[in-house]
């Protein structure tokens, strides 16, 4: 069995560069350092590392070695946190997925709601676009964006929470920014701002919606997100188009307005693992988001 602590020493001289920068990053002396390494190379009968002039480099074995240990201390590290809630006598945990949007309108309200019922449960909040694959570990409760009528993968509970439809966000100075509703084919021609990966679901959404009312648009500066889009058309860059939800928060000079003809839709749903879906903590986090999305229908109909 090799030794983790000289694992961990190993990693830290590989990731410092040198014997003196891990002992000085671990606290310890140089020679304790070396010591350590010397008793991990008779351990695993390599050479870990070369000397290159006064100092060391890793070998190939080395840096193959390295490479493993991070995953080694990731998991240990999962390990110590189950030993510390154990210790803290929080009675477990619970881990959450969500997309950007969702994140900053609701996951807040969320987590709150949680911890005021559970305050002993760990969480575990993971910022995630896709489903894992089925090899991957899942999530105890993850909200996605799906086509309306989509069917979940095997061991996954679908709750449907929103029908999000799209607004232009335009200047408030723009010509249609004061005239009600906009028909998609009154954009064609500006100059477009984009708000999402080239492969993300909603940009597709999107893309179908335009080509559908005879176009595509001509996007003259991508971005990644929904808030800088925001920011880019309050600077007068030119307009965007993206789900209301991430449209809720709005500098004073620029405004979200409907898109029809057609108006671009996507279909927020929580999917719950089904090993953990009657949990008391997963079934107050499902009430909390359909609280939020009533919040949010409610808000848009007013």
């Amino acid at each position: 069995m090799l030794d983790v602590h000289r694992l961990r020493v190993f990693r830290s001289v590989v990731a410092s560069g040198s014997i003196h920068a891990a002992a000085a990053n671990l606290g310890y002396t140089p020679s304790a350092v070396s010591q350590h390494v010397a008793a991990l190379q008779r351990e695993t009968g390599l050479t870990l590392v070369s000397r290159v002039g006064r100092g060391i480099e890793p070998t190939t074995a080395g840096r193959a070695l390295a490479a493993q240990v991070d995953g080694v201390l990731a998991r240990l590290g999962e390990v110590e946190a189950v030993v510390a809630d154990l210790r803290a006598h929080r009675t477990g945990a619970l881990t959450m997925a969500y997309f950007g949007s969702v994140g900053t309108a609701w996951m807040p309200r969320v987590v709150r709601a949680v911890s005021l019922l559970f305050p002993r449960l760990r969480l575990s909040l993971v910022l995630r676009e896709e489903l894992p694959a089925a090899t991957e570990e899942r999530p105890d409760l993850q909200v996605v964006v799906e086509r309306d009528g989509f069917v979940p993968p095997a061991g996954l509970r679908a709750v449907h929470l929103l029908e999000d439809p799209y607004v232009a966000v335009l200047p408030r100075d723009h010509r249609l920014a004061a005239g009600g509703p906009v028909e998609l084919v009154e954009l064609v021609g500006e100059r477009w701002i984009d708000n999402d990966v080239q492969r993300g679901w909603c940009r597709r959404n999107l893309i179908e919606a335009c080509r559908a009312a005879g176009f595509s648009p001509l996007f003259h500066v991508e971005t990644h997100d929904y808030r800088t889009a925001i920011l880019f058309v309050d600077a007068g860059i030119g307009l965007t188009v993206m789900p209301r939800l991430g449209a809720r928060e709005l500098p004073p000079g620029v405004v979200a307005v409907p898109v029809t003809c057609p108006t671009p839709v996507r279909s927020i749903h929580v999917l719950l693992h089904e090993p953990a879906a009657a949990s008391p903590p997963v079934l107050a986090a499902l009430t909390e988001l359909l609280a939020c999305a009533e919040a949010e229908r409610a808000a848009s109909s007013g």
